[in-house]
């Protein structure tokens, strides 16, 4: 079948890509879902920095590629060796794939799972396969998933059934956005109700942590960030103080906030000097966690003696560290009980068309959430 999707063969475009246009909306062709595989109807897909980070040359992938990880869509068809879903059902996507057999998925660590990463990297499904072409020459898959089209064949091991209750613009951001930020302070980081927290970076992926320590029970959450409407936007959402990171005593003004530093500080900026100081602001005790994805040339030098003398945990965060399949439908519930309100992170909705224009915003930090909504 024919698909339209957004298509990246050159990485490295020059700013503003409303003008270069890095993603061209071109049709595809789209085979039929082979054993393990299902095909879905997207129905929205978000924007986000790990998409960006393909565009400027900071994550290389293999091209040409069909971007978009973060989405959800209907069941259209399902392949051979498919059973727990039918046509209809409401779908949203994960950008690991989890075989559920390796040792990483066994040991509860979905995030790691082997043959999902090395899928990832060869921009292939899970197992090998690809499903995108072009005049005969294959178009790659972006995580699995390829979210930026009206069709995607997936792995069923991509996709995460949800409640038909949930509107599929704000089902889309459980892939990616509320699974990475909830999931970095109330999974990786084992939050604890009555625990001081501390957000460095306030995009969609932050401001869902903020979200989520707010339901996790923190007594105190300090969001920072160099944009004083994202500081607006996170104190709107419940954070109890707010620091511009820019300032000169800002590490000296969460630790008086917060007595000493915070329990736990989560950093989603993605560059170095925001992980420094999520780390400088953390207390005795207490973990840091990272869920940014900077340049892999980036480094942080950490002093040992600090770890060992003040019992000092240091973290990463990937997919929030969560089993998707048992998550997302959690972090759902929680929505649809009024007690996550994820529908607030949204603040433009997009045609395909304009893809580029709404990757500036993206990079000017003038957005939080924008989703592509498909007809």
């Amino acid at each position: 079948m024919k698909t339209r999707a957004a298509v990246l063969r050159e990485m490295g475009a020059q700013r503003p890509y409303k003008t270069s246009q890095p993603l061209k909306i071109e049709e595809l062709e789209l085979d039929a879902p082979g054993h393990g595989e299902i095909l879905v109807r997207v129905r929205a897909a978000g924007l986000c920095h790990s998409d960006l980070s393909v565009i400027d040359g900071n994550r290389p992938r293999p091209l040409p590629m069909a971007l978009g990880h973060e989405a959800a869509g209907e069941v259209m068809e399902v392949g051979d060796g498919v059973t727990d879903l039918e046509i209809g059902d409401h779908v949203v996507f994960s950008f690991v794939p989890s075989c559920g057999t390796c040792d990483y998925c066994l040991d509860g660590r979905a995030a790691l799972c082997a043959p999902g990463a090395a899928a990832n990297n060869e921009g292939t499904l899970l197992g090998g396969g690809m499903r995108l072409h072009q005049n005969e020459h294959t178009v790659n898959h972006h995580l699995g998933v390829s979210g930026f089209a009206e069709y995607a064949v997936t792995s069923r091991r991509s996709a995460v059934k949800v409640n038909k209750d949930l509107p599929f613009d704000i089902a889309a951001v459980f892939g990616c956005a509320v699974l990475t930020g909830v999931g970095a302070v109330v999974h990786t980081a084992g939050l604890r109700a009555g625990q001081s927290v501390l957000v460095v970076g306030l995009g969609g992926v932050g401001l869902s942590a903020v979200l989520g320590a707010v339901a996790g029970g923190a007594r105190q959450i300090i969001a920072a960030d160099i944009a004083q409407d994202k500081l607006d936007m996170a104190k709107s959402l419940g954070a109890t103080h707010v620091v511009n990171s820019r300032d000169e005593d800002a590490v000296e003004q969460v630790k008086a906030i917060s007595g000493g530093g915070v329990d736990i500080a989560a950093e989603f900026a993605g560059v170095g000097p925001a992980l420094e100081f999520a780390f400088a602001a953390t207390g005795k005790g207490g973990k840091t966690v990272t869920a940014g994805l900077p340049h892999p040339s980036t480094r942080m030098a950490v002093s040992p003696v600090q770890l060992v003398a003040e019992e000092r945990s240091l973290l990463g965060s990937y997919l929030g560290g969560h089993v998707p399949a048992l998550d997302i439908p959690e972090y759902v519930a929680l929505y649809l009980a009024g007690r996550l309100p994820v529908d607030k992170l949204l603040t433009h909705r997009l045609k395909l068309e304009d893809i580029n224009e709404g990757f500036d915003r993206l990079a000017d930090g003038e957005a939080i959430r924008q989703v592509i909504l498909f007809d």
